[in-house]
C-alpha cells in the first residue's frame, strides 16, 4: 500500500476536511473495507504567512522542503501541500523534494480542461489572487483567469485570514462572496483556498460551476494511492 504524506495545518480546518475526504473517497473507490495509509505533518500557519508576507520565498521553500523530508523519512511515498497559497513555491519545492508531489494547481487545471472551461474566476488569499502560479499553469491550456476588483480582493483576503482559517463561517460572509462570484463574469470559479469550500460547498447555487480545489486534490491523491 502506498502512503500519502500531507503537509497540513495551513490551515487546520481544511486539513481535517482533507483527511476525512481522502478516507471517504478511498473507501468508495476501494470497497474492500481497507483504509488509506496517510501521514500528516501539521505545521505552523503563522510562520508560513509571515514568510509569504515578507516575500521571503527562499526561506519559505527551505522550510517546506524540510517538512517534506520529515514525511519522506517517516515513510511517505508521495507528498502534497493541503493548501493553495504555499504553491507559490511549488516548483522549487518539487525540484528539491525527496519524493514526488501532487500539485493542487495542476490537478485543478486538468479538471477545468475536462469541463472545457476557458474563462474562470480565481478566488483565494491575496497571495493566490495576485500571484502567477495559477495563471502560469492555466495559460498553457488556453484558460484565462480573472480575479475580483482590488477592494473585493482585500475583503476576501481579510475574511479568509481572520475568519475562515480560524474556523469561523458566517452567513453574511457567504452572501458577500457569492455576490463577488456573480460579478466576475466567468464560466466558473476556482475556489483556490481550501477553506472556501467549507463556507461555500452547501451554498445556494449561483449557476456557476465551482471548482473545489480541495476535493479535486483529494481525487488526485486517492488515484495515486490506488495506482
Amino acid at each position: 500500500m502506498k502512503t500519502a504524506g500531507i503537509i497540513g495545518g495551513i490551515g487546520p480546518e481544511s486539513t481535517v476536511d482533507y483527511y476525512r475526504a481522502i478516507v471517504q473517497a478511498y473507501r468508495k473507490r476501494n470497497p474492500d473495507g481497507s483504509y488509506p495509509s496517510i501521514l500528516i505533518n501539521s505545521i505552523d500557519l503563522k510562520a508560513i504567512v509571515e514568510l509569504i508576507t515578507a516575500g521571503d520565498l527562499a526561506r519559505l521553500t527551505d522550510h517546506l522542503v524540510g517538512e517534506m523530508r520529515k514525511l519522506s523519512n517517516a515513510g511517505a511515498d508521495f507528498g502534497l501541500l493541503a493548501a493553495n497559497t504555499p504553491h507559490i513555491v511549488f516548483d522549487d519545492i518539487q525540484r528539491r523534494s525527496p519524493m514526488p508531489l501532487i500539485s493542487i494547481v495542476q490537478a485543478t487545471c486538468e479538471a477545468a480542461r475536462a469541463l472545457q472551461l476557458k474563462r474562470l474566476g480565481l478566488l483565494g488569499t491575496r497571495f493566490t489572487m495576485q500571484g502567477r502560479f495559477y495563471p502560469d499553469v492555466f495559460q498553457q491550456e488556453g484558460i484565462a483567469l480573472v480575479t475580483p476588483q482590488p477592494d473585493e480582493q482585500a475583503y476576501v483576503h481579510d475574511k479568509y485570514m481572520n475568519e475562515l482559517v480560524l474556523g469561523i463561517f458566517l452567513p453574511e460572509t457567504r452572501e458577500r462572496l457569492l455576490a463577488i462570484l456573480d460579478r466576475m463574469r466567468a464560466q466558473g470559479v476556482i475556489l483556490a483556498g481550501t477553506e472556501l469550500p467549507l463556507l461555500l460547498r452547501n451554498a445556494p447555487s449561483s449557476g456557476l460551476p465551482l471548482l473545489d480545489t480541495a476535493r479535486i486534490h483529494v481525487d488526485a491523491v486517492v488515484g495515486r494511492l490506488l495506482s
